[in-house]
């Protein structure tokens, strides 16, 4: 079974977000968002990953980020998408640099 380390990106009062790391590699990002109750989170995961090791990962979010939070046990519903990451986009900040956005570096 493969370890697997969340890095927190952001943190509001009803969700939050990790890159997935295993061996220091980013392997994946997590969104995880707490409402009434229920837990609805997003999974995308590197398409190097298993279905075996997807499963593990979902175990790991529950007992290290979801359970730790909840109050009490909360139906959780996680969605589960797999593929290549393209990156991070931003918005462009200056009119003059054309509008849209721009892949960060």
């Amino acid at each position: 079974m493969s370890r697997f380390e969340f890095e927190r990106e952001c943190r509001t009062p009803y969700s939050e977000c990790y890159t997935i790391l295993r061996d220091e590699d980013a392997v994946g990002r997590v969104d995880i968002h707490f409402a009434d109750g229920m837990v609805h989170s997003t999974l995308n995961a590197s398409d190097a990953l298993s279905s075996d090791d997807i499963q593990d990962l979902i175990d790991t979010v529950d007992a290290d980020l979801i359970g730790p939070v909840a109050s009490s046990r909360q139906d959780v519903i996680v969605h589960v998408h797999q593929g290549r990451d393209l990156g991070a986009f931003r918005a462009r900040e200056f009119e003059g640099e054309g509008g849209g956005y721009h892949h960060m570096s």
